[in-house]
């Protein structure tokens, strides 16, 4: 296993189901790939086996949607790396979970976004992600207090492809939230831009109201750091289309998108949906590998 990681930068680490995306990175990256291999017992409980030995540096590859039997992989597995030779520690986590509680909104609640931070900031020395779902606080360091906290925009890999796609522009967030990253695209292409402004009742049920822009005529992009309902962007492009937009189209950092909520943004008149390869989807247009595997490099030679 030494000759394996001879010469190498290091290894990265992933689990078989998405080895494709952590091979290009590897690749581009100058990395050595494994798989980690797991086993599931009857119970639930799970086995998982590393390389038997490890080089100093190791990066693991996982987004964390469904996120919680992954964080129990990534307690297991970066521990054991430890013991195995592995001194720096960097994940990788294309989407992160648990960001959107940042306090406690009743007595008891507990501040997910916190507990995941610290949990995550005990087990790795460095953590990359994209377009984290940052609210009250400003920096993902307040999140996870490490001082390689490293958040990554899908926004301009976005902006690029919608300016192949689209002409006249008119890019708009479906809530305040989004603007930090409507503005960070729009800005690129020169794009006249604005957000709705929501009001949430419940998982599933929203409120949308449109900006006071022209939208008639207009070629409007719905822009998000998230879809998983969809009932958010489906509202806003009813709207949008009632106003006379001539079309919708949807681009978010992370297709995470529950059971029927395509069909639901299709059915509001949603024409495209464009994604980055944060989470394996089907409407994946753009690829996050060489940012990140530009940072990476960065990284390691920030560590040397």
């Amino acid at each position: 296993m030494d000759d394996v990681f001879e010469g190498s930068k290091g290894c990265l680490l992933c689990f078989e189901e998405e080895q494709t995306i952590a091979g290009a990175a590897a690749q581009a990256a100058g990395l050595v790939l494994s798989v980690i291999e797991r086993h599931r017992f009857p119970d639930g409980e799970l086995r998982l086996r590393l390389p038997e030995v490890l080089p100093p540096r190791l990066v693991f590859w996982r987004t964390l949607d469904h996120p919680n039997e992954k964080l129990v992989e990534l307690l297991l597995a970066a521990q054991s790396a430890r013991q195995l030779g592995a001194r720096h520690l960097t994940l990788v986590a294309p989407y992160l979970a648990y960001m959107r509680q940042d306090m406690a909104f009743n007595p008891g609640e507990v501040v997910s976004q916190r507990v995941i931070g610290h949990f995550l900031a005990n087990l790795f020395d460095a953590v990359i992600t994209l377009d984290p779902h940052l609210h009250r606080v400003a920096t993902l360091r307040e999140a996870i207090p490490l001082p390689d906290a490293v958040a990554l925009s899908g926004a301009p890999l976005l902006a690029d492809h919608i300016a192949q796609q689209r002409q006249n522009v008119l890019l708009l967030g479906p809530d305040e939230e989004a603007l930090q990253w409507v503005a960070l695209a729009a800005q690129r292409h020169g794009w006249d831009h604005g957000v709705c402004r929501k009001t949430r009742h419940g998982d599933r049920q929203v409120d949308v109201a449109l900006p006071d822009l022209p939208l008639k005529g207009r070629q409007v992009v719905l822009m998000d750091d998230v879809a998983s309902s969809g009932h958010t962007l489906a509202q806003a492009a009813r709207q949008l289309r009632a106003a006379g937009a001539a079309s919708v189209d949807a681009a978010v950092t992370h297709a995470l998108f529950a059971e029927g909520a395509v069909r639901l943004v299709r059915e509001a008149g949603v024409g495209e949906i464009w994604s980055t390869d944060c989470i394996a989807h089907p409407s994946n247009a753009v690829s996050i590998v060489p940012l990140v595997a530009h940072t990476l490099a960065e990284l390691a030679a920030a560590v040397r």
